[in-house]
């Protein structure tokens, strides 16, 4: 295996001495690759003491996917940090590298926007269709979508190991991606266009779930607030903000895309750190001190015999009930 030096084009070898590389940029992959893991592992801590709430409210399938969210989120930092810091420190790198750091970033850039779909997806189920979803959404249900949305990006990650298409390192010559300049050969152009629909269809789904959502919330007139459904809200506005330039600019060769498809990289790793600030910033108790009386830490319903006519969406389920008749989970 060749190990190549970087020149100024970013993909070819060059047998003197490479050029410096910015302190600036090896600055904000240190920044990225640390704030974003601190704020992944402290989301998970603070779901991982919240799990008793969510299994009597019946959310564990939307807690399963919202770990898988976050844990996707760690990998990605810790992961693809690591390779990234690697180029910016040594300035050389092989094709085998290449092609690995490469596999991570599609596996590691689809993952989080097909899981925000499902949770999406879940979500607008569980409040438009309530008694259908104990039959359609178990655990083992989205245990099962999980890894077939895992299996379906691993799958579409290693097609150019395969010969499929390539790898390439990319302006500035800190990370690896699909081929998407010049020359670039038909199984590159397709890789990339199916990267593209991919994640920009997970993200109009999401869109589409939660408008969904909130209109029947809407329509329900709910008084008290759905902390779940302003998480998911706020994750996937997050999402289309962070993801739609490079989703878009990834569909554009040539070499005069390289800046641009870069700053779009910059801008969708910051989806990574954001997913979970929401579920840290995003939660009663942290409302309740910010938005005071409005936002209660005890929820306070109309009586029972009202409650399931006016309220359809906040009936009990059968997979909450415990021993104790009148402890109910109200809220899907």
């Amino acid at each position: 295996m060749t190990t190549c030096h970087l020149n100024q084009t970013c993909g070819q070898p060059n047998s003197s001495v490479p050029p410096p590389m910015s302190n600036s940029g090896l600055a904000i992959s240190c920044f990225t690759m640390l704030f974003g893991t601190i704020s992944n592992l402290a989301a998970l801590s603070i779901l991982a003491k919240s799990r008793g709430r969510f299994c009597r409210q019946s959310k564990a399938p939307f807690l399963l996917l919202t770990v898988a969210l976050l844990l996707a989120d760690l990998g990605g930092h810790v992961i693809l940090g690591s390779f990234a810091l690697y180029l910016h420190m040594n300035h050389q790198y092989t094709m085998k590298l290449c092609d690995v750091f490469g596999t991570n970033m599609v596996f590691f850039g689809l993952c989080p926007l097909l899981f925000g779909c499902v949770m999406a997806v879940e979500r607008c189920v569980a409040i438009t269709k309530p008694f259908c979803r104990f039959n359609m959404i178990t655990v083992a249900h989205v245990v099962r979508v999980v890894l077939f949305l895992s299996a379906l990006a691993l799958v579409l990650a290693i097609l150019p190991l395969l010969k499929v298409g390539t790898y390439t390192i990319q302006y500035p010559c800190t990370w690896c991606f699909l081929r998407v300049t010049s020359p670039c050969f038909a199984a590159d152009t397709y890789l990339a266009l199916i990267f593209s629909c991919l994640g920009l269809t997970a993200l109009t789904l999401s869109l589409f779930s939660n408008i969904m959502s909130v209109a029947s919330l809407v329509h329900a007139r709910m008084k008290t607030p759905n902390e779940v459904m302003a998480q998911l809200v706020v994750i996937t506005v997050v999402s289309c903000v962070c993801w739609s330039p490079f989703l878009v600019s990834a569909q554009s060769p040539g070499t005069s895309a390289q800046k641009l498809i870069y700053v779009a990289l910059r801008i969708a790793s910051w989806n990574q750190i954001l997913d979970p600030w929401v579920y840290i910033l995003l939660r009663k108790t942290v409302l309740f001190r910010v938005c005071g009386q409005r936002w209660t830490l005890t929820r306070t319903y109309p009586a029972p015999s009202q409650q399931y006519w006016q309220y359809p969406h906040l009936r009990p389920s059968a997979c909450c009930k415990t021993n104790n008749n009148n402890d109910r989970a109200y809220e899907m």
